[in-house]
């Protein structure tokens, strides 16, 4: 039994030291720029949105709870902290991105390529909006990272990734996945 206790704590040891490790060398990735990030917009609780949503209407959709907009607090001074800079961050147009945004972030703009396509209402827009979000990123030029806070479905769909709330997932222009920061709160 004390062994198996000694050995538990020593992998749990490594493996902290190990991820340590990784998250540092994926935040010097970030300082070289020229990144994507996607952001699963902050914890709000629940699962897709109410029969009533309204893209115009926050009071009709699922928002951020008061852990989410602390997650968010959390992700802004993650960047803040590690001095990573940002060109711009976009946002989809619903309002737990936004509010994700927000406060993380405080200078947003928000574009409809971001949207969720879960519901049945907006599945239709699935492959126009990936094909926008492909020709913006084909465009796009800088030598600063790119913020783009959206949803579970569509970072799936692009980086083939099952995101949590509020994680941070760095990709290459090409969407090749370079790796992923969770923010606790």
């Amino acid at each position: 039994m004390k062994f198996l206790k000694f050995f538990i704590i020593i992998f749990i040891s490594l493996t902290t030291s190990i991820k340590a490790d990784l998250n540092k060398n994926l935040i010097n990735q970030l300082e070289d720029g020229g990144k994507l990030l996607f952001i699963r917009h902050a914890y709000a609780p629940g699962n897709g949105d109410p029969n009533n949503f309204n893209l115009n209407d926050c009071s009709t959709q699922r928002n951020l709870s008061e852990e989410g907009r602390e997650q968010a607090k959390y992700i802004g001074e993650f960047f803040k902290k590690n001095n990573i800079e940002i060109d711009k961050v976009l946002s989809s147009e619903w309002c737990r991105c936004k509010e994700t945004a927000k406060i993380a972030f405080e200078n947003f703009s928000t574009n409809n390529f971001l949207n969720s396509f879960y519901s049945s209402k907006y599945a239709k827009n699935k492959d126009k909006q990936i094909k926008a979000l492909n020709d913006y990123i084909r465009k796009f030029q800088s030598d600063k990272n790119l913020i783009l806070i959206t949803h579970y479905v569509l970072i799936s769909e692009v980086l083939n990734y099952a995101p949590s709330s509020g994680e941070i997932i760095v990709s290459d222009k090409n969407f090749n996945m370079i790796g992923s920061i969770k923010i606790n709160y």
